[in-house]
C-alpha cells in the first residue's frame, strides 16, 4: 500500500485536501486515480486509509493500526560527517526507527550546513518513512555546537557515546536495560577529542564501544540505530510468543 506524509492541518471534516507536491506524486507519479486507496500518515503516530475523490482532495475511510515503532524513543547526536554523508545516515537510521537527529558540529567536524541542507535531510526523513511504514516521521534539529547540544539533552534518557580505542563495554549491554530514552553521540571522522569525551562524561553520558573495529563516522550511526532496533524488535517478538 503507497503512503503519503501529510500535514494535520490538511484534514478538515474526513477530507484530505493535497497540494500540488503531494497531486503530482499520487497522480502522476504512483498513477492513482478517482477511489484508489493510500495510506495517509501525519508523521506523528496516526495513518489513515484514505481513497483519492479527486486531483485535489481525498476522502478518509478509516484509521489504520500499525505496530512499525520501536517501543524506545532513540535519538542519535551525530557529529556531522564531511560530504553528504549525512543523506545516507538520515535515511538508513530512520528505517531503522531513530525519532530524532541531533546534527552537532565537533572541534573534527569539516562540513558546515546551510539552511537548505537541514530542509533537504527532512524531506529524506520523510521519503524514507513512507518507505518503511513508519508511522512517524523523525524531527531533525537544526546543527549545534557539541557542547551547547550536550546541555540539551534530556535528563531522563539514557545517554551513551560511542568512542573507540577505549577499555569501555560494548552498547549491548547496556540496552538489555531497556530504558524508554536513548540517546546516542556518535563522532565525526577522526573520532571524539579527549576534551569532547570527558565533557560528555560530565554531562551524564556513558562511554561504549561498537566493537573492535574502527567505523567511519558513517558507519558508526547506523550500526548503533541497528542494535537498538534488533534489541527491541527481538523483546516486543519474545513478549508476544509467550
Amino acid at each position: 500500500m503507497n503512503r503519503l506524509v501529510i500535514a494535520p492541518t490538511q484534514i478538515k471534516n474526513g477530507q484530505i485536501s493535497l497540494n500540488f507536491e503531494q497531486q503530482h506524486y499520487l497522480t502522476r507519479v504512483l498513477r492513482l486515480t478517482q477511489g484508489n486507496t493510500f495510506v495517509a500518515m501525519d508523521g506523528q503516530g496516526n495513518s489513515w486509509l484514505a481513497a483519492l475523490s479527486s486531483e485535489e482532495q481525498a476522502s478518509i475511510l478509516e484509521a489504520v493500526v500499525g505496530a512499525t515503532e520501536l517501543p524506545v524513543k532513540v535519538t542519535l547526536m551525530v557529529a556531522l560527517p564531511k560530504g553528504n554523508g549525512f543523506d545516507d545516515l538520515v535515511r538508513y537510521c530512520t528505517e531503522l526507527g531513530v525519532n530524532r537527529f541531533m546534527p552537532v558540529i565537533s572541534d573534527r567536524t569539516l562540513l558546515k550546513p546551510s539552511p537548505q541542507k537541514v530542509q533537504r535531510w527532512s524531506k529524506i526523513a520523510q521519503e524514507a518513512a513512507q518507505q518503511s511504514e513508519r508511522q512517524i516521521v523523525p524531527n531533525i534539529l537544526s546543527p549545534l555546537p557539541y557542547h551547547m547540544a550536550l546541555t540539551q539533552v534530556e535528563k531522563e534518557a539514557a545517554c551513551y557515546i560511542c568512542v573507540a580505542r577505549r577499555d569501555s563495554e560494548h552498547l549491548l549491554h547496556y540496552l538489555e536495560k531497556k530504558e524508554n530514552e536513548i540517546i546516542i553521540a556518535t563522532g565525526p571522522e577522526g573520532g571524539w577529542t579527549e576534551k569532547e569525551v570527558e565533557a560528555a562524561i560530565a554531562a551524564g553520558f556513558q562511554p561504549v564501544s561498537l566493537g573492535r573495529r574502527i567505523l567511519r563516522a558513517v558507519t558508526a550511526p547506523i550500526v548503533a540505530s541497528s542494535l537498538v532496533a534488533a534489541t527491541w524488535d527481538k523483546a516486543r517478538d519474545n513478549f508476544f510468543t509467550l
